[in-house]
C-alpha cells in the first residue's frame, strides 16, 4: 500500500523542495514520471515500426522508418541539447527560489529553438529523397519512402518543442507534466496510426505516409497541451506576457550551455548515422532492416534509463543552485545505482529471449535473424550504458556541457567509428554488420569509464550558471 501511495504521489506531481530531505525519495519522485515520459517517447518509433513492419514490401518500409529516424537523431540532438540547457538554467533558478527568472529562461529557449528548426524543416522537406540516398537506401526504398521522410523532417518543430518544453518542466521539478504531455501525444499516435496507415471503412489509408502524418499530429497535440499548461498552469513555472520578450543576457547564457550540449549529442548522432550506413553498405537492405528493428527495441529501454538519468540532472542543478554540492554528488551516485540495476534486468531479458520480442515487429525471417543477433550483442553493454547516461546528465545538469562533449568526441569518433569500420569493412576483418554490432558495446563501455573518472574529480561542482 505504501508503494502504491508513493507511485501515486510521483504521478500526481506534487510539488516539493528537492534540495532537502531524503535523497532516495527525491530521486524516485522525479524518476518515476521521467521514466514513463521517456517510455512514451520511445513508443513513437515502436508504434510506427509495428504497423509499417506488417505492410507489403516491409523490407523497404522498415528501412525507410529506420533511416529517417537515424537522420532525425540530428533533430533529436538539437532538441535534447536545448532541453538540457533549459533544464540546467531553470533548475538553478528554481534552486535559488527565483521562479520569475526561471520562466524568462524557459521562454528564451523556446525562441532559440523555433529559429533553429525553421531552416532544418525547410531543408529536410525539400531534399527528403536525397537524404535517403545519402543514408544508403536503394531506389525502391527512396521511391516508397520519400513522402514519409518529407513529412517527418518538415515537422521538426514539433519534435523540438516537445523535447524542449519537457526540459523546462523537468528543470522546474514538474516531471509529472512532462510525462502527461507524452502520454497524450502517444495516445493520439496509437489511435491515428492504424487508421491513417491501413484505413477504416471506405477510407483506404495512406500506407507508409500515414505513419508520418499520425506521428506528426500526435506530437503536435502534445505540444499544444504543454503550451497550455506552461501559460495557464499552476506549477513551479508559469509564463506570462512579461516573459514573451527577448532577454539577450539570458539568451547568451542558454546558448553558451546549449551549444556544446547540442554538439555532444550531434557527435553521437552522426556516429550512429555512419553506423547505420555501414550496416546498409555491408549487409544491404535486409541487414539494415534487421539492425533498425533491433535498434528501435534497444532505444525503447534506453530512453526510460535516460529518464532516470534526467532525475539526476534536475537534482544536480537544483542542489547546486541551493548551495549543496555534496547532496548533488550523492544524488548522482544513488541514481547511477538504480539505473544500473534496471539496465541489468533488461539485459538479461534481451539475452535470454530476443526472438519473441523481435517477432512482434517483423514477419521477415531474414530480418528477424539479423535483429536477434544485433539485440544480443548490443545489450551486453547495457549496465554501462545506464551508468554512463547518469554521469553525462550530471555534467549537463551542472551546466558543465563541455566535459561530456569531449568524452563523446573521443569515444565515438576516435574509437567507435574507426573500430566499426575495422571490424565490418573489407579493409579490416570483413565481419560485415556483426562488426558494427560489436563496436557499439565496446565503445560505450569505454565512454562510461571515462565519464565516471572525470565525474569523481568534481570539476562540475564549480561551474557557474
Amino acid at each position: 500500500m505504501r508503494i502504491y501511495s508513493f507511485i501515486k504521489r510521483a504521478l500526481k506531481g506534487e510539488h516539493m523542495d528537492y534540495t532537502q530531505g531524503s535523497i532516495r525519495t527525491a530521486v524516485l519522485l522525479l524518476a518515476i514520471p521521467m521514466i514513463l515520459e521517456m517510455c512514451m517517447e520511445s513508443v513513437f518509433a515502436l508504434v510506427d515500426l509495428f504497423f509499417v513492419g506488417h505492410l507489403e514490401n516491409s523490407e523497404h518500409t522498415v528501412q525507410t522508418v529506420g533511416l529517417t529516424e537515424s537522420v532525425l537523431t540530428i533533430i533529436y540532438s538539437l532538441a535534447i541539447g536545448m532541453s538540457m540547457a533549459a533544464t540546467a538554467v531553470v533548475a538553478r533558478r528554481i534552486g535559488e527560489k527565483n521562479k520569475e527568472a526561471a520562466a524568462t529562461a524557459g521562454m528564451q529557449a523556446i525562441f532559440i529553438s523555433l529559429a533553429l528548426t525553421a531552416l532544418i524543416s525547410f531543408v529536410g522537406f525539400v531534399y527528403a529523397a536525397d537524404i535517403l540516398r545519402i543514408m544508403g537506401a536503394d531506389e525502391a526504398t527512396v521511391a516508397m519512402g520519400t513522402t514519409y521522410t518529407r513529412i517527418m523532417m518538415g515537422g521538426s518543430a514539433v519534435i523540438m518543442l516537445l523535447f524542449l518544453i519537457n526540459g523546462i518542466f523537468r528543470g522546474a521539478g514538474d516531471a509529472s507534466m512532462a510525462m502527461k504531455s507524452l502520454w497524450l501525444a502517444n495516445f493520439c499516435n496509437i489511435i491515428l496510426c492504424p487508421v491513417l496507415i491501413n484505413g477504416i471503412g471506405s477510407f483506404e489509408g495512406f500506407g507508409l505516409t500515414g505513419a508520418a502524418i499520425a506521428t506528426t499530429i500526435g506530437r503536435g497535440i502534445g505540444v499544444c497541451y504543454q503550451l497550455y499548461h506552461l501559460f495557464k498552469g499552476d506549477g513551479n513555472i508559469r509564463l506570462g506576457r512579461k516573459n514573451i520578450r527577448l532577454d539577450w543576457p539570458v539568451v547568451k547564457t542558454v546558448v553558451t550551455i546549449a551549444s556544446p550540449g547540442t554538439l555532444q549529442f550531434i557527435i553521437g548522432s552522426c556516429s550512429w548515422i555512419l553506423l547505420a550506413r555501414l550496416v546498409a553498405e555491408t549487409g544491404h537492405s535486409t541487414a539494415s532492416a534487421g539492425y533498425q528493428t533491433a535498434l528501435r527495441v534497444v532505444m525503447f529501454f534506453l530512453l526510460p534509463a535516460w529518464g532516470m538519468s534526467n532525475a539526476g540532472a534536475t537534482l544536480v542543478g537544483q542542489n547546486l543552485g541551493a548551495g549543496h554540492p555534496q547532496r548533488a554528488y550523492d544524488s548522482v551516485m544513488k541514481t547511477a545505482k538504480y539505473n544500473a540495476i534496471f539496465m541489468g534486468v533488461v539485459s538479461l531479458i534481451f539475452l535470454l529471449m530476443p526472438g519473441p520480442i523481435i517477432s512482434i515487429f517483423s514477419n521477415d525471417a531474414a530480418v528477424q535473424q539479423i535483429a536477434v543477433q544485433a539485440l544480443r550483442i548490443i545489450t551486453t553493454g547495457y549496465i554501462f550504458y545506464g551508468i554512463g547516461m547518469v554521469m553525462t546528465s550530471a555534467f549537463n545538469g551542472a551546466g558543465d556541457t563541455w566535459t561530456p562533449t569531449w568524452i563523446n568526441l573521443l569515444g565515438f569518433w576516435a574509437f567507435q567509428v574507426p573500430l566499426a569500420y575495422f571490424l565490418a569493412s573489407d579493409m579490416g576483418l570483413h565481419m560485415g554488420p556483426t562488426g558494427v554490432f560489436i563496436a557499439i558495446p565496446v565503445s560505450e563501455t569505454a565512454i562510461t569509464i571515462m565519464a565516471f573518472i572525470l565525474f569523481r574529480k568534481g570539476k562540475w561542482r564549480t561551474v557557474k550558471v
